[in-house]
């Protein structure tokens, strides 16, 4: 959220998340996800206890998950643009790392560019040219300018896409299709600028929604000339491309609902775990869990970024409802809350809280199976403009997991049908930590929620499953 921050400082604005044009935007946006019939059924699970659950009308129906292998008469060679990639922690380059994988070992000719380090890392500098497997990677300097300042996170982002132009007019004749993300959120517009000077082909593959998001959080007006500019903008770029790609069906209403003519064109394509990366480990020969001294303590983790489209609040107050319980809260991570978080948790004197920074990726496998149950939260009202990634690697996992977000999420539909845990509206601490308790109590019904969350997973959420889906829309794209 680096970007919004920015934004809040750079434009002459006294908005606030309170302000009523941007709460219309969000009570507008809560009509548009409940605009489809939704049946409600109290879901009553163990001990008599009344969990509610939510069952949403089938968006994605289940023969698309199917993906005809078929190549469409035409040579496929991918230019990926990302700001971020590994070595750097964030969740979206990690990701794009494993589909670039999985595409190449499908005949996928790609070439990534990308920035240094610039998010979370634990080195600040990488090769600029690298060669891994079939995959060639390029990465620009610009991403180091400034990179501990708000502002200059902001810049480099922007420094990134102009570099990111000039890329594309020397490899040109190189590719017949762009990939483009939408890490900084303004990076699709190098697929606008490269169809209309070269008439190469691109597909978006959008994140997060902005500036939807920056009206959400009250960073900029609804009706601000850079909100209506930048949403024009989007619609071209849109319209433009070859195809969209989106992390959950309320993203894809969003994207609709803003430029109905792309609809044939939006496919919605889950984030994924890698169940072969990240297996079921018993605490008691994690080495993490022994590090931590989380073996004998029932363990609740939040993994990854902790930034303003989280829900934390909901966590805090169930972890002070639990404070004098034998429970252990790990947070691990970083971003805009992080900090102010760990004020709150010295404020309110808790004791059962641990914090950790991002962890490379070869300690994942531990990390993430040092606990218990794993939590996953978005803020209401963000519900169609991000979709938070760190659920997919938690289901892998094997553990129960809890999902604080709105009534109109579709993250309630997806535990719902995995039977691995338990969603609360935003603000059910009570519930949450009823939840915990539970859990705590019960472990049998962990273990048969955890052994849910990872068959869910393989069945539904692979990055071999994922990147067939990948492919049909890149092969679309050139077709």
């Amino acid at each position: 959220m680096t970007f919004s921050e920015w934004l809040k400082k750079s434009l002459l604005t006294k908005s606030t998340h309170k302000d009523s044009q941007n709460q219309k935007f969000v009570e507008t946006d809560r009509d548009l996800l409940s605009s489809e019939k939704v049946n409600f059924e109290d879901g009553r699970q163990h001990n008599g206890k009344n969990f509610s659950t939510f069952v949403f009308p089938s968006i994605v129906p289940q023969e698309s998950l199917g993906v005809k292998e078929a190549w469409y008469g035409q040579s496929l060679n991918l230019s990926v643009i990302t700001e971020f990639f590994p070595p750097d922690y964030a969740a979206t380059g990690q990701l794009i790392e494993e589909l670039v994988s999985q595409l190449s070992k499908q005949g996928v000719n790609i070439e990534v560019f990308t920035g240094q380090p610039g998010y979370a890392f634990g080195t600040a500098s990488a090769p600029a040219v690298e060669q891994v497997g079939p995959v060639r990677i390029q990465r620009s300097r610009s991403a180091q300018l400034w990179s501990r300042r708000v502002r200059g996170k902001a810049i480099n982002g922007i420094l990134f896409t102009l570099r990111a132009v000039l890329h594309l007019i020397r490899c040109v004749r190189r590719r017949n299709l762009l990939l483009l993300t939408s890490a900084p959120p303004f990076l699709p517009i190098v697929g606008y600028i490269a169809h209309l000077c070269f008439g190469l082909s691109y597909v978006c593959l959008i994140y997060d929604i902005y500036p939807d998001i920056a009206i959400a959080l009250g960073v900029i007006p609804q009706n601000h000339w850079l909100a209506k500019f930048w949403q024009a903008l989007n619609r071209k770029i849109w319209q433009k491309s070859k195809g969209i790609v989106v992390l959950s069906p309320a993203m894809k209403q969003r994207v609709v609902a803003t430029c109905p003519e792309v609809a044939d064109k939006v496919s919605v394509i889950h984030s994924w775990g890698d169940p072969d990366l990240i297996v079921p480990i018993v605490k008691k020969d994690n080495w993490f869990a022994k590090k931590y001294n989380l073996v004998n303590k029932f363990t609740v983790l939040y993994s990854g970024n902790m930034g303003r489209c989280h829900d934390l609040d909901t966590i805090l107050a169930a972890a002070k409802q639990l404070q004098n319980e034998p429970i252990q809260f790990v947070c691990i991570g970083g971003g805009p809350k992080h900090d102010s978080f760990i004020q709150e948790v010295h404020n309110l004197g808790l004791s059962n809280f641990l914090f950790l920074p991002y962890q490379e990726k070869q300690v994942l496998p531990y990390s993430l199976t040092a606990c218990d149950l794993s939590l996953v939260s978005v803020e209401a009202g963000m519900e169609s403009l991000v979709a938070p990634s760190k659920l997919y690697p938690a289901l892998a996992t094997g553990r129960p997991v809890a999902v604080i977000c709105s009534e109109y999420s579709y993250l309630r539909q997806l535990i719902t049908e995995a039977q691995c845990g338990a969603s609360f509206e935003n603000g059910d601490s009570y519930g949450l930590a009823e939840f915990i308790r539970r859990l705590n109590n019960d472990r049998k019904l962990a273990e048969h929620m955890g052994v849910a969350s990872r068959k869910y997973l393989q069945s539904h959420f692979t990055p071999e499953i994922i990147a067939k889906q990948y492919l049909k829309v890149l092969q679309k794209a050139v077709s």
